[in-house]
């Protein structure tokens, strides 16, 4: 479990009061859009089969609306329209929530103590935003976010469009890669020498809580999956076997034309949206595989159901496309961000935690780094104004960095052609140096951060504020 000190929780209360002090922090991080009335997601421990043979005790969940459901949870919202959320809190554990991938209002970004306190067992807090994009995103904690995430607490979260093209069928997969013994029961999170390296696997590899799900869908028909990769450390390279499909959007964008799936890497933290036509017979199913890191691995089955629709690749249409503030490279401010270990290895507090240790540090520094203001922003940007991120890996390890509430556009790379995505996670490869651009359109502190929740946790993070 992470460790809460009591420096940790001083140190939070500081930055808190900074931010305007006392107990009237609370409205002011509530502060938001007239919304409807909010979805009520209770935080909260169950169990369920993971490994499709053992009953595992003491997975983390959110309930939606007060009413068990099909697990994991998926929320569907639409793009313009208001949404809230009332998160309670049933666990032992403080937790709170991140919207991931979303760009929303900074006081309902669900980082601890840079945007908003811990939500403590029996609180609870409101989340209040309209969704300004449309396309898969997923949600989670951002406190004590090995331990959470690593037990379940993951789901998918859908931004839908009015004018987003209709599909014979809708499916949606949750990749999971989780840590059981033989008797089904979690085991130790992490392994110290795999954290400062690429990460620890799971012992059980799967999708939906199930480690070989079979999803059915209309034969010959048009399907759109949503997928999200919301592991702790897992990367998948995967691929379908026995089926055609398109892709329609990455990490929630889509893309202008739609293109064949070949392989495609999906690092944690990243989404990938397919059109897949269906084998045209009933009873035929196609596989989608993942081939990382030799030995392939069926994450999940589709089986077709009844007569054929006969539909074909080049029915998938375009997505429409989200807002985004096309940045002025040419005139653009560069920011350097090295990733790189550390040589320290001693542990390190946070404002959430820790595991103990630290391994990986952002320009040298761990987080919270040793500078004389260790909680100061890695950069302040200035509202309206293009910035490049001149990001490279020294490391032999990928790092799947996210950053918070704005979109970016990735200009190039010293290993591999780039086409110019926009995207909130990028993997950067081992001994990459690449840009990205952005406009910092959105006001507050946001974290940046590797999607490796081990790296995260022991120094690759910060965070830039935008005034």
């Amino acid at each position: 479990m992470h460790s809460l000190s009591r420096r940790t929780l001083l140190k939070g209360s500081a930055l808190l009061a900074a931010y305007g002090g006392g107990m009237g922090i609370a409205s002011r991080f509530n502060r938001a859009e007239a919304a409807p009335a909010p979805v009520e997601m209770e935080a909260r421990t169950t169990a369920a089969v993971l490994d499709g043979k053992n009953l595992t005790k003491n997975v983390y969940t959110y309930v939606l609306g007060g009413h068990d459901g099909p697990m994991p949870p998926v929320l569907r919202l639409r793009r313009g329209e208001p949404f809230a959320a009332r998160l309670v809190n049933s666990l032992d554990d403080a937790t709170t929530i991140h919207w991931h991938g979303l760009r929303i209002p900074n006081a309902m970004d669900g980082v601890p103590f840079l945007t908003q306190p811990y939500v403590y067992k029996g609180d609870r807090f409101d989340y209040a935003f309209t969704p300004p994009d449309a396309g898969t995103f997923w949600y989670h904690p951002h406190c004590s976010t090995l331990e959470q995430m690593g037990r379940g607490m993951t789901g998918l979260l859908i931004v839908e469009d009015s004018k987003d093209p209709l599909f014979d069928a809708e499916l949606t997969l949750n990749l999971r890669d989780w840590r059981l013994g033989a008797d089904g029961q979690f085991i130790e999170m992490f392994k110290p020498r795999d954290t400062a390296r690429a990460g620890t696997f799971g012992t059980v590899r799967g999708a939906n809580w199930s480690p070989e799900p079979r999803l059915d869908a209309p034969a010959g028909g048009l399907v759109r999956l949503r997928l999200a990769n919301t592991d702790v450390t897992r990367l998948y390279n995967l691929k379908l076997d026995g089926a055609v499909a398109m892709v329609l959007a990455l990490d929630g964008q889509p893309l202008a034309t739609p293109r064949p799936l070949d392989m495609a890497v999906v690092a944690p933290g990243q989404r990938l949206d397919l059109a897949i036509v269906m084998p045209a017979s009933e009873g035929l199913e196609a596989a989608l595989m993942d081939s990382r890191p030799s030995t392939p691995k069926v994450v999940a089955r589709f089986r077709s159901l009844g007569a054929s629709l006969k539909r074909a690749a080049g029915d998938a249409t375009p997505l429409q496309p989200n807002p985004f503030h096309e940045p002025d490279v040419a005139g653009a401010e560069h920011i350097p961000l090295v990733l790189s270990a550390t040589a320290e290895n001693a542990a390190r507090d946070s404002v959430c935690g820790t595991l103990g240790y630290s391994f990986w540090a952002i320009n040298k520094v761990v987080w919270p780094g040793d500078t004389p203001d260790p909680m100061a922003p890695l950069a302040e940007l200035k509202l309206g104004r293009s910035y490049v991120f001149d990001l490279a890996n020294t490391t032999p390890h990928a790092h799947p960095i996210h950053l918070h509430g704005m979109n970016f556009k990735v200009v190039s790379s010293s290993r591999r052609a780039v086409e110019p995505v926009i995207s909130d996670t990028y993997l950067v490869l081992p001994d990459e140096k690449v840009q990205l651009a952005f406009v910092a359109d959105n006001p507050g502190d946001w974290v940046l951060h590797c999607h490796i929740i081990e790296h995260q946790k022991t120094g690759m993070t910060s965070y830039i504020r935008v005034t």
